[in-house]
């Protein structure tokens, strides 16, 4: 599965997630919050406040949550422009409170940042710079135009000016930096979810397509007897009908769709039936499955299949499972060599008593050098650069096909590194041909061998009947 086949998970416009029940929740909350501020405010604090104005201006957030929980459903899922509205409706509301209760003289006026860290965490990118202009508008306001703080004896409570000018700006910093930091790690998030997202469904897929044809094949097998019989009868009544050339003409039809039947059924069955012997097979058959998709591509792919060490008695070839993450994993890998080579892909694998290695190398360009580091990150590209959009037309290039291969590898228990053959700032030797990319893929031989005495009796389970 390729990169492209995975646009279910692109472009998710999250705002549109939010239920409208989290958004009441959080307003009663802070409804609850403003009104305990004013009764210690005044009650305890001695300050003369509006407590009119202020209990209007909460009011109003009372009523609307009340007209909210009464026309929709609790479970609602809002649109990113209603999310927005109730999350601006919310910054106005606090606007108000701190106009009432003195500005940025009020020590609550931090929190005017909320809004906007909820805006960068589930909104697009324009609605956040909206709200976060917004905010940084009404906050610059709020340094001369408020209402001044009073004690009960009529005496105003403000802070020196370079005290009000250090609040503006760090509400600013606040803003711009909590926006971005939230947008970051919220975008980070989001990404290795999809990408594990993907990772499954290519896990799912593969496994879907190996029980197909295991289905299939097994189909293929248990129908061989009955076609056998219909061509043998089929046979024989060509020899008998020698008189009636239309009975005959028909025999001969019969004979011709059971071959055509066994072909369809022999084409359709090549990947193996649910036997847990099939499920087994020799390193350079796995290599050479995972590969198939991409030998007919315009590329030259090499296999070079050989023993680590002539000390090393285990010259066979070693029989490793046919799991469907190291398919494809493997195949993932194999594509994106294909992808960038000029002429040619090499698959070499190697193995000893301990491990079992394969490393695919091409003649290409290699890895970028400034994102060796980041390989197997999910969507580490954010634009589609010239020469990757020439050699890949059809994909995104956002690096989740590499992730993709490198999660389910590590799921069965190798580990990968990444490098590329030649100093990418180098010229191209004219004599050297593995110059581009390389990849290493090593298990421990414990981890894929195929073989029963290496783990024990039982290893493969019992076959399990096929469910069709």
């Amino acid at each position: 599965m390729t990169d492209g086949g995975f646009d279910i998970l692109k472009d998710h416009n999250r705002g549109n997630w939010i239920k409208l029940r989290t958004i009441t929740w959080l307003r009663w909350g802070a409804i609850s919050g403003q009104l305990m501020a004013i009764l210690v405010a005044q009650q305890v604090l001695g300050l003369d406040l509006e407590v009119g104005l202020c209990l209007l201006v909460i009011s109003v957030s009372v009523i609307g949550n009340l007209i909210a929980m009464s026309i929709f459903p609790e479970s609602k899922r809002l649109t990113e422009t209603e999310n927005l509205l109730m999350v601006l409706f919310d910054l106005v509301q606090l606007l108000l409170l701190l106009y009432l209760t003195g500005g940025l003289h009020n020590p609550f006026s931090m929190l005017i940042i909320g809004p906007v860290v909820v805006s960068a965490s589930a909104f697009s990118p324009r609605a956040t710079i909206f709200l976060g202009s917004t905010t940084l508008l009404a906050v610059t306001l709020l340094t001369e135009f408020h209402l001044p703080l009073r004690t009960l004896d009529g005496k105003v409570l403000e802070v020196p000016d370079i005290f009000v000018f250090g609040n503006w700006m760090a509400i600013v910093i606040a803003v711009l930096f909590m926006g971005v930091y939230a947008r970051r790690v919220t975008a980070e998030m989001h990404a290795m979810s999809d990408a594990l997202q993907a990772t499954y469904m290519a896990l799912s897929r593969e496994q879907k397509l190996t029980d197909i044809g295991g289905v299939v094949a097994a189909a293929a097998h248990e129908l061989g007897t009955p076609l056998a019989t219909i061509k043998l009868t089929s046979a024989e009544l060509i020899e008998d009908l020698d008189d009636r050339p239309d009975l005959q003409e028909d025999a001969r039809l019969i004979r011709e769709q059971a071959d055509r039947c066994r072909d369809i059924m022999r084409s359709m069955g090549r990947a193996g039936k649910d036997d847990l012997h099939l499920k087994r097979a020799p390193l350079e058959t796995v290599l050479r499955e995972a590969a198939e998709p991409h030998l007919d591509r315009g590329k030259t792919v090499h296999f070079d299949v050989h023993c680590a060490s002539d000390d090393y008695d285990g010259t066979d070839q070693p029989i490793i499972l046919r799991r469907p993450e190291v398919i494809h994993g493997l195949r993932n890998l194999i594509q994106n060599g294909v992808d960038f080579a000029a002429a040619q892909v090499w698959v070499e694998a190697e193995w000893s008593e301990e491990r079992i290695s394969v490393r695919i190398m091409d003649d290409g360009k290699g890895y970028p050098p400034h994102l060796i580091g980041r390989i197997g990150d999910p969507l580490m590209r954010r634009r589609r650069q010239a020469d990757s959009t020439k050699q890949r037309p059809e994909y995104e290039g956002m690096g989740l096909g590499l992730f993709i291969a490198k999660t389910l590898l590590e799921r069965s228990g190798a580990e990968l590194s990444f490098a590329n053959a030649h100093d990418p700032f180098d010229p191209l030797p004219s004599d050297m041909e593995r110059c581009g990319a390389v990849v290493e893929v090593i298990w421990p031989r414990v981890k894929i061998d195929g073989q029963p005495d290496t783990a024990g009796d039982g290893y493969l389970g019992p076959n399990q009947p096929l469910q069709i």
